[in-house]
């Protein structure tokens, strides 16, 4: 499999680390990460030194392009990073504490948590409490970009929500009607392009 055939953008945000892949004389084995599922059929990707080199960029900034508002009021294209709008510990601390200190998505409580972004940062969703949600690594990765509302209609949110009470999935349904009353910062969604 080429790198030209990887969306390089989607790496850090729908493509993951899952594991890793060993190999001695006698084959290759893959070691997964705690809670995450095997993967069938992984395909090689050979790449060239440049070629890593950007793939280890992408992974370690995640940059993502975007249309920004300047400071006269129009907009641009540019390369956002999103480690640049990192979520400030305090406010993580408040959602997780707010969620019980489980995945609002699977309600799991055995492994580490990140937030998750109601209305995306993609789309301009601000890092705050009424925007943000507490979710395991595996859900977030699963929901990548996806809209919120079209999230919890999706078979892998169906699946997963099985491990939450019906509570838990009433109170994920009624954060829908409150998408519209958050702010979008000058942020917006721009058009992907595929970066080679």
């Amino acid at each position: 499999m080429p790198l030209t055939d990887i969306n390089l953008p989607e790496v850090g945000r729908s493509i993951h680390l899952v594991g890793a892949v060993y190999a001695d004389k006698n084959g290759a084995f893959m070691v997964l990460l705690p809670g995450e599922e095997p993967v069938e059929a992984p395909r090689s990707v050979p790449l060239t030194v440049d070629e890593w080199q950007g793939f280890l960029r992408q992974t370690d900034l995640v940059e993502t392009l975007c249309d920004v508002e300047d400071e006269h009021g129009k907009m641009k294209r540019a390369i956002i990073r999103k480690s640049n709008r990192q979520v400030s510990q305090n406010v993580s601390w408040i959602v997780f504490r707010r969620d019980g200190f489980k995945c609002r998505n699977c309600g799991c409580d055995d492994r580490p948590l990140t937030v998750d972004h109601l209305v995306t940062w993609e789309s301009g969703g601000p890092s705050t409490e009424a925007n943000l949600v507490a979710c395991c690594r595996k859900c977030n990765a699963a929901r990548g970009e996806t809209p919120y509302a079209d999230w919890l209609m999706s078979p892998y949110y169906k699946r997963v929500s099985a491990g939450i009470d019906y509570q838990g999935r009433f109170a994920n349904q009624a954060l829908i009607p409150t998408l519209a009353n958050i702010p979008r910062s000058p942020l917006k969604e721009g058009k992907k392009r595929k970066r080679r």
